[in-house]
């Protein structure tokens, strides 16, 4: 199958899925909106959709014109059953696509955080073989509103809506399951101020923090991306 990968900013990459989607022997066709790649018009000759996440907001279409394009991408590929992955920012656009309001969240997260699954979330199979109870890694201030039909699968203390399903093969995840060291890395030193401003903390804190954890957090996202693996067959 050949994935369309919509990736907003240079430093925030597939990850994870990436690696496991062309591990599958399916063609990662990556479209960089930052590095100026041309999202294409519609998603004709393409089997699905990941939407990667970024540092701004969906509401942000005048500064972030490839936006537009990459709704008018989502409501082809959610009307057409595709499968579709939608990361962080990604997990905003679609429920947007799908008429959900997407509003600042009342407090940041950023960093290693629990979410819970919900009834939903423990019958689904995206989901199965995990704990009731999930470390991710976070880094967002925006939340969505959940679609009208689609089903929520997980929920966090400070932002409840983690995860969801629309129809059968969408699923949108506000954490970031895809990452590793090198990215949080990246992401600490080139967010800093925003880090800095969050907790005080240091690009060295958040990466001790999340290297404390990395061999869960690596397993939680290898379960999640196999079983997402089936979508795209």
């Amino acid at each position: 199958m050949r994935v369309l990968v919509v990736q907003n900013v240079e430093i925030e990459g597939p990850g994870l899925l990436g690696e496991l989607l062309e591990g599958a022997g399916h063609t990662v066709d990556l479209r960089c909106a930052e590095a100026g790649d041309r999202l294409p018009d519609g998603m004709r000759g393409f089997g699905g959709l990941v939407v990667l996440g970024g540092p701004m907001n969906v509401y942000e279409e005048d500064a972030y014109p490839h936006l537009r394009q990459v709704g008018v991408l989502l409501d082809e590929a959610l009307a057409g059953e595709l499968p579709v992955v939608g990361l962080c920012l990604g997990a905003q656009l679609m429920a947007k696509a799908r008429g959900a309001v997407v509003r600042r969240n009342p407090v940041k997260e950023i960093g290693v955080y629990h979410v819970e699954l919900t009834a939903d979330g423990a019958a689904d199979p995206v989901f199965a073989g995990l704990e009731p109870r999930v470390l991710v890694f976070q880094w967002h201030g925006d939340t969505f509103d959940l679609p009208y039909g689609a089903r929520l699968l997980a929920t966090g203390r400070e932002c409840r809506h983690q995860a969801f399903r629309y129809g059968r093969r969408a699923y949108g995840f506000q954490f970031h399951w895809e990452v590793d060291g090198v990215m949080v890395g990246a992401w600490a030193r080139d967010y800093r101020e925003e880090l800095a401003a969050f907790d005080g903390s240091t690009p060295e804190d958040l990466a001790a923090r999340f290297q404390a954890v990395a061999g869960g957090l690596r397993a939680v996202g290898r379960i999640i991306g196999d079983n997402l693996l089936r979508l795209f067959n």
